[in-house]
């Protein structure tokens, strides 16, 4: 039987590509990923950038630490607070003290990401001066990095600078550097951002700490704990978070299509070779010799397969990362280490992957009966076993009472990126299994007008794709899954894109919206200057947040916005599901009924964004909506927020070009911008996150190449063993170039019911998010990404096509009168011997 074994894999070749090219692909990238998540376990220790050479950091309390029964819970704060002014009276006995502050600048023709300094800041990093001098007066600045140089006048948004001195890290190369810095005066500095949270204390760390003990959360940092000091001290680890999420969803979907296809092409191999078992059995061979031959069919494909993979996945694990790092979806020190077990992981999964997805098909083949060696129709009577029918069934149940059980329980759960992204899983598997029972319907639906049409063509794409189920579903179904994968991950995070922006829409009553343009916010003049407009009804409000711990052990952070009641009430329409946003005062707070207290007059024990803890009454409850429903408070239950939008709402009777005109005037100085409600809705509408949309393409990318692959296999499996099909269609008088007119028009067929039943089951799964939102007191229409899904369905049908006639058109060749052959062994022209066969043989 091994030596049977090996002929097959020798002569039928053609078979068993389609199956190899996949599998040695899904072990590649399970080894790229498996190389990815093994360079990835943790970031490495980040040295301080902007306080390196600084002797002691002292920062004001940022985190808000909570004790419960089961540990401390902490948070970090909205608003951190500064370090009290009698300490730092303390330390200012000990040594020098420089106060620090950051806040975003925006320059014209400057890079993204500004961010200003005090000058005397500066020697900490340590920064040097390249070019120029230090800024002596309020409109002059020194740059780090090559886009502009000294002399040049920049628009800021804090007005026209001038540009006197350049500066680059002493060590680091030129234009190189952790930040884009801008380094006014100290003086100027403080007005553009007058709170300072952290100081540098030129003195010994130990009479530090004795001169701030007592002061609550405030903390000194030493050595590399100066770290802490900089922005964003934990990006890195935050951004391996998202990288892995990245990478382990691609390896998922890799793992899921891969066995798909392989199982599939199988399974379709051992329905096409059924004479050939029949044959075999007729000859002697038992049951168990006929499964044993085809899973060592299955093992030899797996081994070699599996091998190449690893090949292919230590080649190209690099090559990955790089990408990774230009792309920004991971750190810029992030590259792929010497690991050994992903190897393993890979080549076993692999292998797993060939012996499981041919042992359905195994079974099948052993129970092949020697009369098989007699068929002569194509007709698929049984087109999928008891077994697969049970089990495609369950699995298309289960899918379904999960779905109403989420929709019942917890609606939110089908919001949440994880699950939307997993959960269509099921059902994609449950309908591909049921694949063969809804082909053929489906087939005679779609071809219905098309074998009306005058001519036999249209009728024969009809019955010939309903009559060769097994054939038809094999081709559909690669296309089904693609289809579905990309309707419901794009459809999904397009539906809760509108969702959210239908809740900006609704909730904006104002005429005009006036946005800070950075992270300072207006200041109280501005705030003045806007509330001095005629016919203008302002309303300011200003980002925080508040904390709340639920059952007793769980720190919760909601976002907050500060407004006051009255003004508020006119400019904006909250979903309330109880109270009115007019009983907000001091004392209260408004509330989303995902809080665990949620009944308007109870209070509730709160933390506000600076720490401090105060108890409020609910004075009115949110519905949940897509999960951004924060809470909202008085502002002076948020201390220190920035005001950073007011809203506008038109007297009766005023004109609103002078208001607009109003409005611009008043916040020139601080270059805010007024915008119309309906630009504020387009400019605030979702849009997915970039790693989100990589990852996204990146999953359908693998789906489509494996829907190429088990294409362009099964077609040309399929057409080669309809030779003798082909051949009795010339002998009834059609030409060569209407069978090929046909077969390229059935493969487009069978392409077009794949993609109309994945784009049914991505309909399902997005009216389930639908449903969901609904519950939420969110109703949005489901947005299905129709372009994406006809590009895919166009490419699959250009591969299918070209799949199908090209080997056609080889087997046509021999002309119309050689029907002769089987299934199993294509024909071959008879070449220069002819006729005669071996030279000296006769006829």
């Amino acid at each position: 039987m091994l030596t049977t074994t090996l002929c097959t894999l020798r002569t039928r070749w053609v078979t068993f590509v389609g199956s190899f090219v996949a599998l040695s692909l899904g072990v590649a990238l399970i080894a790229v990923m498996g190389l990815a998540l093994a360079s990835s376990p943790d970031a490495p220790g980040r040295g301080p950038e902007r306080f390196a050479a600084a002797p002691v950091v002292v920062k004001g309390q940022d985190t808000l630490r909570v004790p419960t029964s089961i540990g401390d819970r902490t948070q970090k704060l909205a608003q951190p607070r500064a370090v009290p002014a009698d300490a730092v009276a303390r330390l200012r006995d000990l040594g020098a003290v420089v106060q620090d502050r950051s806040f975003a600048v925006r320059a014209e023709g400057g890079p993204a990401g500004l961010v200003g300094h005090p000058w005397p800041t500066a020697a900490f990093a340590p920064y040097r001066l390249d070019a120029g001098r230090a800024p002596e007066a309020a409109d002059e600045v020194v740059v780090s990095g090559d886009w502009t140089r000294p002399g040049a006048r920049v628009r800021t948004d804090g007005g026209v600078v001038r540009v006197v001195g350049t500066v680059r890290v002493v060590g680091a190369p030129a234009g190189a550097g952790f930040e884009n810095a801008v380094f006014y005066t100290d003086a100027r500095a403080a007005e553009l951002s007058p709170r300072s949270l952290q100081l540098v204390v030129n003195a010994d760390p130990a009479a530090v700490r004795e001169a701030v003990r007592g002061a609550e959360g405030v903390q000194v940092l030493t050595g590399d704990a100066r770290r802490y000091a900089d922005a964003g001290p934990d990006r890195d680890r935050a951004a391996l978070t998202a990288m892995n999420a990245l990478f382990g969803t691609a390896g998922g979907v890799s793992g899921f299509v891969s066995v798909f296809v392989v199982a599939s092409t199988f399974a379709f191999a051992v329905a096409q070779r059924r004479r050939e078992f029949g044959l075999l059995r007729t000859a002697g061979a038992t049951p168990g010799q006929i499964r044993r031959m085809v899973v060592g069919e299955a093992l030899a494909v797996g081994v070699l397969a599996s091998a190449a993979g690893c090949v292919i996945g230590s080649r190209a694990a690099p090559g990955l990362a790089a990408w990774a790092v230009d792309e920004s979806l991971a750190p810029r020190w992030f590259t792929v280490g010497d690991h050994t077990w992903p190897y393993h992981m890979a080549f076993w999964t692999g292998l797993s992957v060939a012996l499981g997805g041919v042992l359905a098909a195994s079974w099948r083949a052993g129970r092949t009966g020697p009369a098989e060696a007699l068929r002569e129709a194509s007709v698929d009577a049984r087109p999928m076993t008891r077994g697969r029918l049970l089990f495609g069934a369950a699995l298309l149940v289960t899918a379904v009472v999960t779905l109403v059980l989420a929709l019942v329980t917890d609606p939110g759960e089908l919001l949440q990126r994880k699950t939307y992204v997993s959960r269509p899983m099921l059902l994609i598997t449950a309908v591909a299994l049921l694949a063969p029972l809804l082909v053929r319907p489906s087939v005679r639906l779609i071809a219905w007008l098309p074998a009306r049409l005058p001519g036999a063509a249209g009728m024969l794409v009809r019955e010939n794709a309903a009559a060769g189920v097994r054939r038809t579903a094999a081709v559909a179904a690669p296309v089904l899954v693609t289809v579905a994968l990309a309707g419901s991950l794009l459809g999904a995070a397009a539906t809760l894109d509108a969702a959210k922006a239908t809740e900006v829409r609704e909730r904006t009553a104002a005429d005009f919206v006036v946005a800070s343009a950075g992270e300072a916010g207006f200041d109280e003049a501005t705030v003045r200057r806007l509330r001095g407009v005629s016919g203008a009804d302002v309303s300011a409000s200003s980002p925080s947040a508040v904390y709340v711990l639920e059952d007793g052990v769980a720190l919760i952070r909601s976002d907050a916005r500060a407004v006051e009641p009255q003004t508020f009430a006119a400019t904006a329409r909250l979903p309330l599901a109880a109270g009115t946003v007019s009983a907000l005062d001091d004392d209260s707070i408004i509330v989303n009924e995902e809080w665990e207290k949620h009944t308007v007059g109870e209070r509730v024990d709160v933390w506000l964004g600076d720490g401090t803890r105060k108890s409020l009454r609910i004075a009115a409850v949110m519905t949940v909506g897509t999960g951004d429903n924060g809470v909202y408070v008085t502002p002076r239950n948020a201390a220190a927020a920035p005001v950073d939008r007011v809203d506008v709402r038109l007297a009766e009777g005023a004109d609103a070009d002078a208001v607009a005109a109003g409005l611009r005037r008043a916040v020139r100085a601080s270059d805010g911008e007024v915008v119309t409600r309906d630009a504020w809705v387009r400019a605030m509408y979702p849009q997915t996150d970039r790693t989100t949309r990589a990852g996204f393409f990146l999953v359908l990318g693998i789906a489509l190449l494996y829907t190429g692959i088990s294409l362009a296999n099964t077609m040309v499996m399929a057409t080669s063993d309809r030779s003798r099909e082909l051949a009795v269609l010339r002998l009834a008088g059609a030409t060569r170039r209407q069978v090929l007119r046909l077969v390229g028009a059935e493969a487009l067929t069978v392409v077009v019911v794949g993609g109309a039943l994945g784009a049914l089951v991505a309909g399902v799964d997005l009216v389930g998010m639908w449903a969901a939102l609904g519950l939420r007191s969110v109703w949005t229409s489901v947005e299905m990404p129709w372009a994406t899904l006809a590009a895919i369905l166009g490419a699959c049908a250009v591969l299918a096509v070209i799949s199908a006639v090209v080997p056609a058109g080889l087997a046509l060749r021999r002309g119309a009168m050689e029907p002769a052959g089987t299934p199993e062994q294509p024909f071959r022209p008879a070449g220069r011997r002819g006729a005669r066969g071996r030279r000296g043989e006769r006829p």
